[in-house]
């Protein structure tokens, strides 16, 4: 085939795709819409960064002046606001349960002559795991409330016996923490999250996307069409078809890139080349995996069940909420099959860190490899094409 007819086949083709792109809702919601709104939602959702005055209790039996100054500390927290006192530990426990609060702090009876007598009370606390994220943040924050407890009292006797400001820090705080959180220094949540649960669900849209265009072809009777214009050359046929959904997914892509590294100033270490070339790996490779997993099973319903499970998978085994490296043995092995793992480790290591791109060559390497799975099935497809007829 001339260079010039192969040009004019694959721009007949995208035109056609165009076309069909225009006339079905479902693209133009799919492939625009809905990755739009999920962009704007994910980083709205988490626009300050950390949660902040989450709701706790406070269960007072002491009712004291030292009782009364830990819970106006706890209160003064940015991730605690104290928003009620219970009588009694069930009722606080209950109030838990039904989600009015996320975690109690309980001050029994006798806290404060016990603290003045040197008698180690017993200052409780209660909080609930079921979000892993506030967990954390209010176990933070009451267990500093519990250790300031101590130490006021502390402070206070030594003082009293002619102690030195020195020599009372260094008593209650022997070792002092100088803590340097890397590349993200305000432990913004949204600097985490987003910049990894928004590419894996672009890269959901991709996978179903590219199985469903090709599916339809045989559901409403287009394939011999397609064939036709392509001269029966399945290469030439789906590099047609898929140029529109290529520059359409690249735009949303980069524009998703420029939000959140320059529009919110994420912080990133890796220059604008990195950016590009990572954005157009993850986008080419995504829509080569939908490919393949059509050819592997030559059935619209069938090829989109695996796109969506492999999909939703990647989640898991990406690695951005917990290490691949505490996983299973075999987990660790089958995260490699999974695009997401990849671009975020790629992201991780020259974006984030700004390491050069050889560290991450087997990264790189493995997207490669995506890109070239439909090699494996380019004849399955084209004997679909040809010979298949539609099945529901």
């Amino acid at each position: 085939m001339r260079f010039a007819e192969f040009i004019n086949r694959i721009h007949s083709i995208a035109r056609r795709e165009c076309g069909i792109l225009v006339s079905n809702p479902i693209y133009v919601f799919c492939m625009v819409v809905f990755p739009i709104v999920v962009i704007l939602f994910f980083t709205s959702i988490m626009d300050d960064g950390q949660p902040v005055e989450m709701p706790v209790g406070v269960v007072d039996l002491d009712n004291s002046t030292t009782s009364r100054s830990l819970i106006r500390k706890l209160d003064a927290f940015q991730t605690s606001k104290v928003v009620a006192h219970y009588p009694s530990m069930n009722e606080a426990r209950h109030a838990i349960q039904q989600n009015e609060i996320y975690a109690f702090l309980y001050i029994p009876k006798g806290t404060a002559s016990s603290l003045l007598s040197s008698r180690q009370p017993k200052i409780s606390f209660y909080y609930s795991s079921t979000s892993i994220t506030t967990g954390a943040l209010l176990y933070r924050d009451l267990k500093t409330i519990s250790t300031l407890g101590s130490a006021a009292v502390g402070q206070a006797t030594m003082r009293a016996k002619g102690y030195t400001p020195e020599q009372i820090r260094t008593f209650l705080q022997p070792i002092v923490i100088d803590l340097h959180p890397v590349n993200n220094p305000w432990i913004n949540y949204n600097v985490y999250l987003s910049t990894m649960l928004i590419p894996g669900i672009l890269m959901l849209f991709i996978f179903l996307i590219t199985a469903y265009s090709i599916g339809t072809e045989l559901k409403f009777k287009r394939s011999r069409q397609l064939m036709k214009l392509a001269g029966n050359d399945i290469y030439v046929a789906l590099m047609g078809k898929l140029l529109p959904h290529t520059l359409i997914f690249l735009s949303i892509m980069y524009g998703f890139m420029w939000y959140v590294f320059g529009h919110l100033s994420f912080p990133h270490q890796g220059s604008v080349w990195m950016l590009l070339l990572l954005g157009f790996l993850a986008v080419l490779s995504s829509q080569c995996f939908g490919v393949f997993a059509f050819g592997l099973m030559p059935s619209l319903r069938m090829s989109m069940s695996i796109c969506a499970l492999w999909a939703v998978l990647s989640f898991t085994t990406s690695g951005f909420t917990f290490p691949v490296s505490a996983m299973d043995g075999a987990i660790q092995t089958l995260a490699q099959l999974f695009p997401l793992r990849h671009y975020y480790m790629i992201y991780q290591m020259c974006l984030f860190n700004g390491y050069p791109w050889y560290i991450a060559w087997f990264n790189f390497m493995a997207l490669d490899i995506f890109i070239c799975l439909p090699l494996f099935v380019m004849p399955n497809i084209k004997k679909a094409m040809l010979e298949y007829v539609y099945i529901p």
